[in-house]
């Protein structure tokens, strides 16, 4: 698989001409040296505050199975979002659950734009760039979001193993939610849905490019491993490969 790598993303598979465009936004816990840790603690560093947990190794083998090209970020989310908009307060936020971030705390405007910059603006458009060459092949796919979620959020359990979320636009959704997953909770726009934030990405390369569009969000227990990884990979493949068939988008329908 090809790939190609700044420090803001990677691309993985960029010549792949399967039924979809996959995005990793939150794939790396990585803080660059210049901002000092953001003055958090090796464990916060390491959580799920900083990054989604086997979230890109999952994205990573559905790109695989799907001859699809995925995009990684490189970048812990805790310095950009870049599944926000620069005006959201959550694109660097000051605080996450229970963990406060230092070094987010009062950020100018300057600071602020830095990071958009340095962040968010290369990896949209790696993003757009990707999918405008797609586009120019004239085979319809869609465009999937990979992401990962904890078992409990402020105390609370969860008990939604996957979540199948859309925004206005819930072809693929609705596609796949139309079949079976036996023993597994899948929920439509849970955990989080349009009201919490959660579909800038689907919004901004999806909807305005009239791609149907996804995003997955898996419990984190559930990836913890690479067999775990490989399953999960296979329970979502059965569920992605029908629907993307269903809507008729690259040689899915073949698979």
């Amino acid at each position: 698989m090809t790939a190609n790598r700044t420090e803001a993303y990677e691309i993985i598979n960029a010549d792949g001409t399967g039924p979809a465009v996959i995005l990793c936004e939150h794939a790396s816990n990585h803080i660059p040296a210049d901002y000092d840790g953001l003055g958090l603690e090796p464990s916060a560093r390491d959580s799920h505050a900083a990054w989604d947990p086997g979230a890109e190794d999952l994205a990573r083998r559905l790109s695989e199975a799907l001859d699809a090209p995925m995009i990684a970020g490189r970048i812990s989310r805790l310095i950009y979002d870049c599944n926000r908009p620069p005006e959201a307060p959550s694109a660097m936020p000051e605080r996450t659950e229970t963990i406060a971030v230092p070094g987010n705390v009062g950020l100018d405007e300057a600071a602020r734009a830095a990071r958009v910059a340095r962040v968010y603006a290369p990896f949209t458009r790696a993003t757009s760039d990707l999918i405008a060459r797609r586009g120019s092949a004239d085979t319809p796919f869609a465009l999937i979001t990979v992401h990962s979620f904890t078992p409990r959020w402020m105390e609370q359990p969860r008990a939604v193993e996957i979540g199948i979320l859309h925004d206005t636009d819930a072809r693929l959704a609705d596609a796949m939610l139309a079949q079976e997953a036996p023993g597994r909770q899948v929920e439509r726009n849970a955990p989080y849905g349009p009201a919490d934030g959660v579909t800038h990405s689907l919004c901004l390369h999806g909807i305005a490019n009239n791609l149907p569009n996804v995003m997955l969000e898996i419990r984190n227990d559930l990836i913890a491993t690479p067999a775990q990884q490989d399953r999960i990979a296979a329970e979502l493949l059965g569920l992605l490969r029908p629907a993307l068939a269903r809507l008729k988008l690259g040689e899915a329908h073949d698979a």
